[in-house]
Order: C-alpha cells, then structure tokens, then sequence
C-alpha cells in the first residue's frame, strides 16, 4: 500500500476547513470540557468521576467528529472524487484520520486539566489513551460509512455515546445484573480499570489485560471500517 506524506496532508488540511465552518460539530468539543469543569467543581475525586468525561470526550469528540466530517463529505458527493482519486485506502484513512486524532489530544488532555485529575503514571496511562483514540476513531469512520448526512450521523452516534461512554456506570451495577459483567470488556471501562490499578501496585497483567483489549477492538474496528470502505467504493 503506497502512502503519500503529501495526500495525507491535504485531506487533513480540507478537514480541518471543514470543522472550523461548521459550528454545529465544532462546538461538541466544549461540552465534555464544560462537563470537566462542572466535576472539578463538584468536588470529584475518584478516578470513575475523573473517567467519566474523559471517556465522554472519546465519544463526543473522537467519534462524532470522524463520523461527521465522513458523512458531510457524503452529503457533499465528495467522498465518491476521494474514492476514485489516486489516494490509496491508506491516504484517505490516515489522512481521514489525523486531524481527529490531534483534536482528540488536545481535548482529552485539557478534559484530564479541568476535571483535575492527576495520573499516577502518566506514560502508561498516555498510551492506554492513545490506543483507545484510535479505537473511537475507527467507530467514527464505521458509523459515516453508514451516515448519509451530519443530522444521520448525529442519530447514529447517539448508540455508541450511551455504551462506551456509561460502560463503567454499567459496569458498577453489574454486581445486581450480571448480564451488566460484559461491559467489563468495554474499552471504557478497561481503560477505567487500568487507571485504578495504575493508583496502586500493579502487576504486568493489570497493565496487559487492557491494553491488548484495546488493541484488539481497535483492530477489528479497522478491519471492518476498511470492509465497509471498499464496499462504498464499488456501491
């Protein structure tokens, strides 16, 4: 698969126009941030009130902001000329890709500021973070594959915020319904899971266990949205 450094940045570059005229899918990044804030003030301080708009961030920002940038550009008839263009499937997913990447980073980071939170290690827990980034970022593009338009694509995503951003919630109610154990292996609540070994003393597993179920969602996420991709291509 040839990748072009040069393609890659001008689809990054046309997304980003993209997200500045739109307000109505630039804004979504205030509220997790405004909802840190409103945590920070409310006293919290366990790392579940600490997690919750961090992992809201992913939701809110990560996959409502790929899935509309997508389904805009479909709405547009643009993603058909990216399709047919000489872009590789690699230039348009990464290109696709990056600039929600780099706003996820600016948004959990300033999420993990205003909510006050301050990790015990931080270069294990950047790299849980990371991974889940890229995790959220294949749902976005799997659920714009499936958008026609932004208002589609704000009902689609609706789904994907209650279960992955409340999967620890649900996850502390599993002990009254234990059909509730299976959101366990959420990366939500994985991640949530890491962070509280990480308060303590951890072993190797506490750190693997999560981290490769991640990546394990992560990479069936990506494998299906390029399925999906290449469906698109020939639909």
């Amino acid at each position: 698969m040839n990748i072009s450094m040069t393609r890659i940045q001008a689809i990054l570059m046309k997304d980003y126009k993209e997200f500045s005229r739109n307000y109505a899918v630039s804004t979504m990044v205030l509220l997790p941030l405004i909802m840190a804030f409103l945590y920070n003030r409310l006293g919290a301080n366990t790392i579940s009130m600490y997690f919750l708009p961090i992992n809201m961030t992913f939701s809110i920002v990560t996959t409502y902001v790929q899935c509309s940038l997508i389904a805009e550009e479909k709405e547009k008839n643009t993603l058909r000329s990216l399709m047919l263009s000489p872009a590789s499937l690699g230039d348009i997913l990464i290109g696709k890709s990056l600039f929600v990447l780099i706003v996820t980073i600016v948004s959990v980071t300033m999420a993990i500021f205003l909510v006050g939170y301050e990790p015990a290690n931080l270069f294990i827990l950047a790299i849980a973070l990371l991974l889940s980034a890229v995790f959220y970022i294949a749902l976005g593009t799997i659920c714009g594959l499936f958008a026609k338009s932004i208002m589609e694509a704000s009902i689609i995503v609706l789904p994907v915020m209650v279960i992955f951003s409340f999967g620890p919630l649900a996850l502390a109610l599993s002990s009254a319904y234990p059909i509730l154990k299976l959101a366990e292996w959420l990366p939500s609540s994985q991640l949530l899971l890491l962070a509280e070994a990480l308060e303590g003393k951890y072993s190797m597993a506490d750190v693997l266990i999560p981290m490769i179920t991640i990546i394990v969602w992560s990479l069936l996420s990506w494998i299906f949205a390029a399925i999906i991709y290449k469906k698109r291509m020939v639909d």
